[in-house]
């Protein structure tokens, strides 16, 4: 781990689909403050996807420009059921939808998003990142959290977000024969804090983009937002892991659908905002991890 310890803290980013857009305002809030830049990122689904490029050197404002101005989410799926509208669109999406789930493990391959996550990277590493990386992904074959660390960047954000039955899970092989397939790390823990604890580090930032509350009925009339209601509801009984608790955990939050990606510009000030009303706080995290660090050299002067 390369970590500097006049900036030794870790950031972590939930998941939660297109409200995860709020991470990129975060980042710019906190750069344009002057904040330090974290010794290690950790991320999950959508947290794991902007968290990895912010920690390939990706600055927040070229983040945000290239969201606002390049990002279409259709443009990178291979499946047509999610480009077609109205009635006949509909009837299309159903057929679609029914053969690819009786014949396929996802209804997009994934592959549009790999390819993309591959050029934004450009084509790094774990070992080749600006800043530390760690993301999260479930395991079907064992039932376990994986904890991806080395090796292709891209492949491990891709297995980061691969939400069950909307996108193929990640399969892994070994001499032929299939060892992992992995699935949305959010599954098993939506805000790993316990990455960075495990990592040693004292002082962690976390960003949660999907404080559970309760919703409005209407929200749930589609069997997309069904189960992803579900799955919000399961992670919410099983509670956060032990030692999992962040320093500092800022809300961005709002009733946006995790499968709105055309509300960009709102989401992304959303995390501007939260910056803003809760800069008393983020500053004191800062302040008392300047003191702590201070405190330790001191300690090692008298010690020499």
């Amino acid at each position: 781990m390369r970590k500097n310890e006049k900036r030794a803290w870790a950031l972590v980013l939930s998941g939660g689909g297109a409200k995860g857009l709020a991470h990129l305002g975060i980042l710019k809030a906190l750069a344009e403050r002057g904040f330090p830049e974290p010794s290690l990122v950790v991320g999950t689904s959508m947290g794991a996807i902007v968290g990895g490029l912010y920690a390939c050197g990706i600055s927040p404002l070229e983040l945000i420009q290239f969201v606002q101005e390049k990002f279409d989410i259709t443009a990178y799926l291979d499946s047509f059921v999610f480009k077609l509208n109205g009635p006949v669109g509909k009837f299309f999406q159903t057929g679609q939808m029914l053969g690819n789930f009786t014949t396929r493990r996802g209804v997009d391959s994934g592959q549009g998003i790999l390819k993309l996550l591959e050029e934004l990277t450009q084509g790094k590493t774990f070992a080749e990142t600006k800043i530390p990386f760690r993301c999260n992904a479930v395991d079907l074959v064992s039932g376990k959290e994986l904890v991806l660390s080395s090796g292709s960047l891209a492949r491990a954000m891709r297995a980061s977000m691969s939400f069950p039955a909307f996108f193929e899970p990640l399969i892994l092989e070994e001499e032929g024969e299939v060892s992992r397939c992995l699935v949305d790390g959010g599954l098993a823990d939506n805000m790993p804090v316990h990455i960075a604890r495990e990592e040693g580090f004292k002082r962690v930032l976390a960003v949660d983009v999907c404080d559970f509350k309760p919703v409005p009925v209407s929200t749930l009339q589609t069997g997309p937002r069904i189960v992803y209601r579900s799955i919000e509801v399961a992670l919410q009984v099983m509670g956060r892991k032990q030692g999992s608790l962040a320093d500092l955990t800022l809300y961005a939050a709002d009733q946006a659908s995790p499968f709105n990606f055309f509300r960009k510009k709102e989401l992304i000030e959303l995390g501007e905002l939260v910056v803003k009303e809760q800069e008393p706080q983020i500053q004191g995290f800062f302040s008392s991890m300047r003191k702590r660090i201070a405190g330790t050299n001191k300690g090692s002067l008298l010690n020499t």
